[in-house]
Protein backbone atom coordinates (compact mmCIF):
# COMPACT_ATOMS: atom_id res chain seq x y z
CA UNK A 1 0.00 0.00 0.00
CA UNK A 2 2.98 2.42 0.92
CA UNK A 3 4.72 1.52 -2.41
CA UNK A 4 1.08 2.61 -4.01
CA UNK A 5 0.97 5.73 -2.61
CA UNK A 6 4.35 6.87 -3.39
CA UNK A 7 3.82 5.86 -7.16
CA UNK A 8 0.96 8.63 -6.59
CA UNK A 9 3.13 11.24 -5.20
CA UNK A 10 5.75 10.81 -7.97
CA UNK A 11 2.58 10.48 -10.41
CA UNK A 12 1.50 14.04 -9.13
CA UNK A 13 5.28 15.80 -9.11
CA UNK A 14 5.24 14.13 -13.00
CA UNK A 15 2.56 15.86 -13.79
CA UNK A 16 3.33 19.41 -12.26
CA UNK A 17 6.83 19.01 -14.72
CA UNK A 18 4.52 17.92 -17.49
CA UNK A 19 1.82 20.92 -17.15
CA UNK A 20 4.86 23.10 -16.84
CA UNK A 21 5.91 22.40 -19.85
CA UNK A 22 3.11 22.85 -22.23
CA UNK A 23 2.81 26.48 -20.10
CA UNK A 24 6.62 27.32 -21.16
CA UNK A 25 5.31 26.20 -25.08
CA UNK A 26 2.76 28.20 -24.56
CA UNK A 27 3.96 31.48 -23.69
CA UNK A 28 7.20 30.99 -25.83
CA UNK A 29 4.73 30.83 -28.83
CA UNK A 30 2.28 33.83 -27.14
CA UNK A 31 5.04 35.85 -27.45
CA UNK A 32 6.26 34.85 -30.66
CA UNK A 33 2.99 35.45 -32.22
CA UNK A 34 2.31 38.62 -30.14
CA UNK A 35 5.66 40.55 -31.55
CA UNK A 36 5.52 38.59 -35.26
CA UNK A 37 2.00 38.84 -35.66
CA UNK A 38 1.63 36.15 -36.67
CA UNK A 39 -2.06 34.98 -36.48
CA UNK A 40 -1.47 30.89 -37.28
CA UNK A 41 0.84 30.84 -33.78
CA UNK A 42 -2.10 32.92 -32.12
CA UNK A 43 -4.91 30.36 -33.00
CA UNK A 44 -2.51 27.74 -31.98
CA UNK A 45 -1.81 28.94 -28.32
CA UNK A 46 -5.62 29.66 -27.85
CA UNK A 47 -6.12 26.54 -28.89
CA UNK A 48 -3.70 24.73 -26.80
CA UNK A 49 -4.97 26.45 -23.83
CA UNK A 50 -7.69 23.68 -23.51
CA UNK A 51 -5.14 21.03 -22.68
CA UNK A 52 -3.49 23.23 -20.09
CA UNK A 53 -6.91 23.22 -18.54
CA UNK A 54 -7.79 19.80 -18.58
CA UNK A 55 -4.10 18.51 -17.68
CA UNK A 56 -4.59 20.27 -14.40
CA UNK A 57 -7.94 19.11 -13.57
CA UNK A 58 -7.29 15.98 -14.33
CA UNK A 59 -4.02 16.88 -11.80
CA UNK A 60 -6.52 18.42 -9.46
CA UNK A 61 -8.56 15.17 -9.15
CA UNK A 62 -5.45 13.22 -8.58
CA UNK A 63 -4.83 15.35 -5.92
CA UNK A 64 -8.06 15.25 -4.26
CA UNK A 65 -8.57 11.83 -4.37
CA UNK A 66 -5.29 11.29 -2.61
CA UNK A 67 -5.83 13.07 0.25
CA UNK A 68 -9.33 11.13 0.20
CA UNK A 69 -7.94 8.17 0.18
CA UNK A 70 -4.53 8.13 2.16
CA UNK A 71 -4.71 11.37 4.18
CA UNK A 72 -1.09 11.83 3.77
CA UNK A 73 1.33 14.29 6.84
CA UNK A 74 4.11 16.13 6.98
CA UNK A 75 6.54 15.90 3.56
CA UNK A 76 3.81 14.12 1.99
CA UNK A 77 0.60 16.52 2.78
CA UNK A 78 3.09 19.97 1.57
CA UNK A 79 3.26 17.67 -1.98
CA UNK A 80 -0.73 16.94 -2.40
CA UNK A 81 -1.39 20.47 -1.31
CA UNK A 82 1.23 23.01 -2.81
CA UNK A 83 0.38 20.31 -6.20
CA UNK A 84 -3.39 21.65 -5.96
CA UNK A 85 -2.43 25.37 -5.43
CA UNK A 86 0.46 25.09 -8.26
CA UNK A 87 -2.01 23.75 -10.53
CA UNK A 88 -4.15 26.94 -10.23
CA UNK A 89 -1.05 29.02 -10.69
CA UNK A 90 -0.26 27.16 -13.94
CA UNK A 91 -3.61 27.42 -15.19
CA UNK A 92 -3.89 30.92 -14.73
CA UNK A 93 -0.21 31.18 -16.72
CA UNK A 94 -2.04 29.63 -19.88
CA UNK A 95 -4.81 31.99 -19.42
CA UNK A 96 -2.08 34.93 -19.62
CA UNK A 97 -0.52 33.33 -22.95
CA UNK A 98 -3.94 32.64 -23.86
CA UNK A 99 -4.86 36.36 -23.56
CA UNK A 100 -1.43 37.50 -25.47
CA UNK A 101 -2.14 35.79 -27.95
CA UNK A 102 -5.75 36.33 -28.53
CA UNK A 103 -4.64 40.10 -28.64
CA UNK A 104 -1.82 39.40 -31.82
CA UNK A 105 -5.13 37.62 -33.25
CA UNK A 106 -7.83 40.38 -32.96
CA UNK A 107 -4.90 42.63 -34.10
CA UNK A 108 -3.64 41.00 -37.20
CA UNK A 109 -2.43 41.85 -39.73
CA UNK A 110 -1.19 44.83 -37.86
CA UNK A 111 1.29 44.66 -34.43
CA UNK A 112 -0.47 44.71 -31.55
CA UNK A 113 1.73 47.59 -29.69
CA UNK A 114 3.38 51.11 -31.60
CA UNK A 115 6.80 50.39 -32.85
CA UNK A 116 8.05 52.93 -29.38
CA UNK A 117 7.04 49.96 -27.14
CA UNK A 118 7.91 46.71 -29.36
CA UNK A 119 11.19 46.53 -28.14
CA UNK A 120 10.00 46.76 -24.14
CA UNK A 121 7.51 43.82 -25.32
CA UNK A 122 10.32 41.85 -26.81
CA UNK A 123 12.49 42.06 -23.56
CA UNK A 124 9.37 41.60 -21.58
CA UNK A 125 8.09 38.43 -23.32
CA UNK A 126 11.39 37.39 -23.49
CA UNK A 127 12.03 37.41 -19.80
CA UNK A 128 8.60 35.17 -19.53
CA UNK A 129 9.94 32.74 -21.56
CA UNK A 130 12.73 32.31 -19.40
CA UNK A 131 11.33 32.32 -16.02
CA UNK A 132 8.74 29.65 -17.75
CA UNK A 133 11.75 27.15 -18.64
CA UNK A 134 12.94 28.32 -15.23
CA UNK A 135 10.10 26.83 -13.77
CA UNK A 136 10.17 23.38 -15.30
CA UNK A 137 13.82 22.99 -13.85
CA UNK A 138 12.63 24.05 -10.81
CA UNK A 139 9.98 21.25 -10.81
CA UNK A 140 12.35 18.58 -11.50
CA UNK A 141 14.91 19.45 -9.15
CA UNK A 142 13.61 21.33 -6.34
CA UNK A 143 16.13 23.44 -6.29
CA UNK A 144 15.56 26.74 -4.07
CA UNK A 145 18.44 28.53 -6.10
CA UNK A 146 16.45 28.00 -9.27
CA UNK A 147 13.67 29.85 -7.68
CA UNK A 148 15.73 33.09 -6.38
CA UNK A 149 16.54 33.60 -10.00
CA UNK A 150 12.54 33.21 -10.72
CA UNK A 151 12.25 36.07 -8.53
CA UNK A 152 15.29 38.04 -9.54
CA UNK A 153 14.05 37.64 -13.29
CA UNK A 154 10.36 38.78 -12.22
CA UNK A 155 11.99 42.36 -10.80
CA UNK A 156 12.91 42.68 -14.37
CA UNK A 157 9.46 42.28 -15.39
CA UNK A 158 7.98 44.73 -13.60
CA UNK A 159 10.28 47.33 -14.14
CA UNK A 160 9.49 47.19 -17.54
CA UNK A 161 5.80 47.03 -17.16
CA UNK A 162 6.23 50.01 -15.12
CA UNK A 163 7.95 51.34 -18.33
CA UNK A 164 4.89 51.28 -20.18
CA UNK A 165 2.63 52.77 -18.45
CA UNK A 166 5.11 55.84 -17.87
CA UNK A 167 5.28 55.45 -21.72
CA UNK A 168 1.47 55.75 -22.49
CA UNK A 169 1.03 58.07 -19.82
CA UNK A 170 3.64 60.77 -20.86
CA UNK A 171 3.09 63.86 -22.46
CA UNK A 172 4.65 62.64 -25.80
CA UNK A 173 2.55 59.02 -26.47
CA UNK A 174 1.03 59.87 -29.66
CA UNK A 175 -1.04 56.62 -30.02
CA UNK A 176 -4.77 55.90 -30.28
CA UNK A 177 -6.87 54.97 -27.83
CA UNK A 178 -6.66 51.46 -29.12
CA UNK A 179 -3.55 51.55 -28.65
CA UNK A 180 -3.07 52.65 -25.24
CA UNK A 181 -5.74 49.53 -24.15
CA UNK A 182 -3.78 46.98 -25.89
CA UNK A 183 -0.44 48.40 -24.44
CA UNK A 184 -1.80 48.34 -21.34
CA UNK A 185 -3.55 44.97 -21.00
CA UNK A 186 -0.37 43.17 -23.07
CA UNK A 187 1.71 44.65 -19.94
CA UNK A 188 -0.04 43.07 -17.24
CA UNK A 189 -0.87 39.87 -19.17
CA UNK A 190 3.08 39.89 -19.35
CA UNK A 191 3.58 41.05 -15.47
CA UNK A 192 0.95 38.68 -14.25
CA UNK A 193 2.17 35.65 -15.84
CA UNK A 194 5.56 36.50 -13.81
CA UNK A 195 4.03 36.96 -11.09
CA UNK A 196 2.03 33.52 -10.90
CA UNK A 197 5.63 31.98 -12.18
CA UNK A 198 6.94 33.77 -8.67
CA UNK A 199 3.96 32.28 -6.92
CA UNK A 200 4.63 28.83 -7.83
CA UNK A 201 8.60 29.67 -7.19
CA UNK A 202 8.07 30.36 -3.56
CA UNK A 203 5.01 27.33 -2.99
CA UNK A 204 7.98 24.57 -3.98
CA UNK A 205 10.49 26.37 -1.76
CA UNK A 206 7.87 25.49 1.29
CA UNK A 207 8.04 22.21 -0.12
CA UNK A 208 11.64 21.73 0.15
CA UNK A 209 12.16 23.79 3.30
CA UNK A 210 9.35 23.68 4.94
CA UNK A 211 9.29 27.15 5.77
CA UNK A 212 6.15 28.99 4.08
CA UNK A 213 6.67 32.33 2.46
CA UNK A 214 4.02 34.63 2.22
CA UNK A 215 2.51 34.78 -1.44
CA UNK A 216 0.67 37.91 -2.59
CA UNK A 217 -2.03 35.79 -5.12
Amino acid sequence: MREVFQQELREVQERLVEISGLVAESIDNATRAFNESDVSLAETVIADDAKIDAACAELDELAINILARQQPVARDLRIVVSALRISASLERMGDMSEHIAQLARYRFPDKVVPKSLRGTFKDMGALDVVMARKLVELLQTEDVTIAEAIRNEDDKVDALHLSVFDKVLGEKWKGEAVDTVDATLASRYHERFADHAVSIAKKVQYLATGDWIPTED
